[in-house]
């Protein structure tokens, strides 16, 4: 198989931690997709349409693509290990949601300001997608504390990919002031070898 990735996306991140968690990282090979909405890469393009990283081809169906879709593909092939099944599974899928929530709008404020003309950027749109974020994190440290302490699972490890991009594209704006137990909890998950073996470069 052959992953689409950039090094820094955090949804690729998701996608590696997944490899790595179920022992498939010598399954896959990764390919280089230097890709944003106004330059897509267009070999990515001839794999997936949107020119979204990850994409991964398969050598027995279509490439598929959306880092959710890639997780649930790879934990299935791995053994069905990171999506409960029972009540927990909708929980599980509520907090991935809830990860990449903060991540599209966390990627949103970096596109803004690197892609968008300096005069056409629009701070109160900006602080909008921030409020996002903060009520998602405020979210999980109120409802959601006993989940992330429960066993692995896809939930944990998006969570853990959003909060550690809001450290590396966002640190200035604090997410953990008022997330006590969320700061406690990621401080001690980002320590998983998994993570460590994902850390994004300097850029």
């Amino acid at each position: 198989m052959k992953l689409y990735y950039a090094p820094t996306s955090p949804y690729v991140r998701k996608c590696m931690i997944v490899l790595h968690e179920t022992d498939q990282l010598g399954d896959v090979a990764l390919v280089d997709a230097v890709t944003t909405p106004i330059a897509p890469d267009q070999e990515l393009l001839v794999k997936n349409p949107l020119s979204k990283v990850p994409a991964l081809e398969r050598p027995d169906g279509p490439t598929l693509y959306d880092s959710r879709v890639i997780c649930a593909y790879l934990d299935a092939r791995g053994g069905d290990k990171l999506y409960p099944q029972g009540a927990r599974r909708w929980d599980t899928l509520v907090l991935e949601a809830t990860a990449d929530g903060i991540l599209d709008a966390a990627l949103l404020m970096i596109y803004e300001s690197r892609l968008r003309p300096e005069e056409k950027r629009m701070s109160e749109w900006v602080d909008g997608q921030w409020d996002k974020v903060a009520r998602a994190c405020a979210a999980l440290n109120t409802r959601w504390m006993s989940h992330l302490q429960g066993p692995l699972d896809m939930g944990q490890i998006a969570v853990g990919c959003a909060l550690a991009y809001l450290d590396f594209r966002h640190d200035a704006r604090g997410w953990r002031k008022g997330n006590d137990a969320l700061a406690d909890w990621f401080a001690k998950f980002e320590s998983r070898p998994s993570m460590q073996a994902t850390v994004p470069p300097a850029a």
